[in-house]
């Protein structure tokens, strides 16, 4: 018997408003709006409504999964609050350690803990989405946006997006393995697409992939007899890594549309 797929909270939240619910591409449901316009992060704007601290045109809302569109007025304890959707993109180098979950069993701490420790007021209130992932041991370069458009862009398999790693590996890779990556090998889930493979130092090597599969530069190098030791990623399209580890910037929107190839206007 097949499954039934269940039906999104906010369709079922819309669906109950009836014909009065916005649509179009400004739509949206209230907790992920106040998220993404940097008023409250979800988990925090959900309890706010439910609290009753949260009024749309001028009526409190209990209702997390509420639809708003671009002429919908909020307020906030009061204050009215611009439902904006303008997309933004943090660079942050992962240091090895924290998961890119939002809990860490280990008690090791998550990505997202170290990013809100060290973000000013004005970015906190933002519901910051990781844009893809980067394994516990793994260090370097997680982008962060508020926009789950530019995550599904970055990390769809048709858009190609380069990424690239820098492993210290296992031995002395000869030219022979280097062309196996370059050419693509089979994996035991279906065979790669190639990837871009140079020698920085006699066991390191730089690989550039344009999909994103898991554990594959671990599994690629362990595939051509070099398991890797440490792997760190230093760049995502032609944004470059260029920060402290630990620390963050923004990008600029050229970046994020040149660099990343995202136009935030089309949905």
């Amino acid at each position: 018997m097949a499954r039934k797929q269940r039906t999104p909270r906010w369709l079922e939240a819309a669906r109950r408003r009836g014909p009065e619910a916005p649509a179009g591409p400004g739509a949206d449901w209230l907790t992920r709006a106040l998220g993404r316009a940097g008023v409250l992060p979800r988990a925090e704007a959900e309890q706010a409504i439910r609290d009753g601290r949260v009024e749309v045109d001028g009526r409190v809302e209990r209702e997390p999964f509420a639809p708003v569109g671009e002429g919908t007025r909020v307020r906030v304890d009061g204050v009215e609050r611009a439902l904006t959707r303008h997309v933004r993109v943090l660079m942050f180098h992962k240091p090895a350690g924290p998961v890119v979950h939002g809990s860490d069993p280990e008690g090791v701490g998550t990505v997202f803990e170290r990013l809100r420790a060290v973000l000013p007021p004005e970015l906190r209130g933002f519901e910051w989405y990781a844009v893809g992932r980067l394994d516990r041991d793994t260090t370097g370069l997680l982008l962060f946006t508020n926009d789950e458009r530019l995550v599904r862009h970055a990390t769809a398999p048709d858009t190609h997006l380069p990424k690239r790693y820098v492993a210290r590996v296992e031995g002395q890779p000869p030219e022979a393995a280097l062309t196996r990556l370059r050419e693509g090998l089979t994996l035991e889930d279906g065979p790669t697409r190639p990837a871009e493979a140079l020698l920085r130092a006699p066991d390191v090597v730089a690989l550039t992939l344009t999909e994103g599969r898991h554990h594959q530069v671990k599994r690629m190098l362990a595939a051509v007899g070099h398991p890797v030791l440490a792997l760190h990623r230093e760049a995502v399209g032609r944004v470059v890594l260029d920060v402290a580890e630990g620390a963050w910037r923004e990008l600029t929107e050229a970046e994020v549309a040149e660099g990343l190839g995202f136009q935030p206007g089309a949905d």
